[in-house]
């Protein structure tokens, strides 16, 4: 089993990529556990309460519960993967149940700076792009997505996204194994990151 961490600014990519990389190294063999789905659970605040949360920190996350599924995967047995409702703040009922793959890529903007999830990694890939694009693919997404407006977009920028990407999330980029520049065109990006795996699938 070969355990990937995928980090990086949002809009940098990450989940475009790590797409990628599960096709390059075959979905039958490729288990995707994305950060997002491992926000805490805080049913006792109530909707306009969560929605002030700052869920661009690390405490936002429950990264004892990832550690414990990874650990459990690498252990050889399933778990049960939270389900999380952007449009409520909220994780689900529901659950997804994931089995152990050859390879588990875990991809999320902050999955470098909790060290007892990071230890767990046998390599690290940051996507690095630049804010311009960052921004413009982060609006897009949230629009197209989770129901955000630009304003709403703009005002997280502003308040909180930039400044956790300078605390939390840039600061890991010279941690990482790889760092894939993906900018413009995409395709430079998987190119990039098709003649790494290759090195590490040998």
């Amino acid at each position: 089993m070969v355990v990937i961490g995928f980090c990086g600014g949002t809009g940098a990519g990450k989940s475009t990529l790590v797409a990628h990389a599960a096709n390059t190294l075959g979905r039958e063999n490729t288990l995707v556990i994305e950060q997002d789905h491992y926000y805490k659970y805080l049913p006792e605040l109530t909707f306009e309460e969560r929605c002030t949360l700052n869920f661009d920190h690390p405490d936002a996350l429950d990264f004892d519960l990832l550690t414990v599924h990874l650990n459990q995967l690498k252990q050889g047995q399933s778990i049960a993967r939270p389900v999380y409702s952007f449009a409520q703040h909220l994780r689900e009922e529901k659950h997804v149940v994931c089995t152990p793959k050859k390879y588990i890529l875990i991809e999320g903007i902050l999955v470098f700076s909790h060290l007892p999830l990071y230890s767990l990694f046998d390599y690290t890939v940051y996507v690095d792009a630049r804010q311009e694009s960052r921004v413009q693919r982060r609006t897009e997404r949230d629009l197209r997505l989770r129901g955000r407006t630009v304003e709403e977009v703009e005002t997280r920028f502003k308040t909180t996204l930039h400044a956790m990407h300078k605390q939390f999330i840039e600061p890991n980029k010279g941690r990482a194994d790889l760092i894939v520049t993906n900018n413009e065109e995409l395709v430079d990006a998987t190119s990039q990151l098709d003649g790494w795996l290759k090195k590490i699938d040998t």
